[in-house]
């Protein structure tokens, strides 16, 4: 497989509106998360060569920058947020569809943590999640998952989102946020939890799975191209895809990374993503992945409801025009029930 580590606007210049970027191939975007072990398990096991695909995975730094070539058919595939952008992206006519999960939060898997600093929990400042009222909270962007898992923490406690003061930051500046004190809290992603508990700069309050069980947290997304025009080959690649997504939970135990295939799953990661010591991945939860590679739609409704009260959508969504679940149904049909 051939990996591609140019900067975006390079990217973008060398790609082409047919869908064929790079010469032949399929070209997929991913952001150097763990959440994309999927697509790296695919290509590192030879899943994707299996099914006589030559893929070219793309590093961009974010899902939102993967929008824009997407819609114009020069990614075949890419994977992040069901967020605000992505939406107010397919209401503007760029027809991109959500076709399988990539990340979520069942029971014992929420990499999503909210944090307070430790200072204040010693202090007594923090002793429940009504004492967040007021406090400026590291976060990454508007209109993305975890702003919505923070509003639901704030609900049950009769708060309201207006209520904390957010602070948009890179999930790896959070870690020096609360370290530094220039936050109190932090609605963060693993690996910085497990960095900031272990620095011992913040605890752990609560965790996506708590909060909202089996939040849709991330997702794959193919092109209007990639569907329509080369269905055989988006069908192929969400072969390889899903059997990656069950080689990945094999690696799932205890709500760690510990099960028999974690060593290898590890490796793939170590090499691919920027995080490279082990003591981390010991330590982090990893995301949960539906083996059947299935979306939960009314966690997404949820979400884009809580977008659209915060004025942050721009125009009418609906969410089947968005999701298109074929592919995983085709796909589950023919590899059969999971078995872990």
């Amino acid at each position: 497989m051939k990996h591609a580590s140019l900067p975006v606007l390079a990217l973008l210049a060398g790609l082409s509106p047919a869908g064929g970027a790079f010469g032949e191939g399929v070209t997929v975007g991913a952001a150097s998360t763990t959440s994309d072990a999927p697509i790296y398990i695919a290509d590192r096991k030879g899943f994707f060569r299996a099914e006589g695909l030559d893929v070219r995975i793309s590093n961009f730094r974010s899902a939102s920058d993967m929008v824009a070539p997407l819609g114009a058919g020069q990614l075949d595939a890419g994977a992040g947020s069901a967020g605000a952008a992505l939406y107010n992206a397919v209401a503007r006519g760029i027809r991109i569809r959500i076709v399988a999960d990539k990340a979520s939060s069942p029971p014992g898997y929420g990499a999503t943590k909210i944090l307070v600093r430790k200072d204040l929990v010693d202090s007594g400042r923090y002793r429940t999640p009504k004492d967040l009222k007021g406090l400026r909270f590291a976060m990454n962007a508007p209109g993305v998952s975890n702003t919505s898992t923070l509003n639901t923490l704030l609900q049950s406690v009769g708060l309201d989102y207006s209520d904390v003061q957010t602070v948009d930051l890179p999930f790896p500046d959070h870690v020096v946020a609360l370290k530094n004190k220039s936050v109190e809290a932090s609605a963060s992603v693993e690996p910085g939890p497990a960095i900031a508990v272990k620095n011992g700069d913040a605890v752990v309050i609560k965790s996506d799975d708590e909060i909202l069980p089996n939040h849709q947290i991330a997702v794959l997304l193919y092109s209007e191209d990639f569907i329509q025009r080369r269905r055989d080959e988006a069908i192929r690649f969400m072969r390889a895809y899903i059997r990656a997504v069950r080689f990945y939970n094999g690696a799932l135990k205890d709500g760690r990374l510990a099960g028999p295939n974690a060593e290898e799953v590890i490796a793939i990661l170590s090499d691919a993503t920027p995080i490279k010591a082990r003591a981390i991945y010991d330590a982090i939860t990893p995301t949960g992945m539906n083996p059947n590679g299935r979306v939960n739609k009314e966690s997404l409704a949820y979400d884009l409801a809580f977008y659209t009260r915060q004025g942050l959508i721009k125009g009418a969504i609906n969410l089947d025009d968005v999701l298109d679940s074929s592919f995983v149904d085709v796909v589950a049909k023919e590899l059969g029930p999971y078995r872990p």
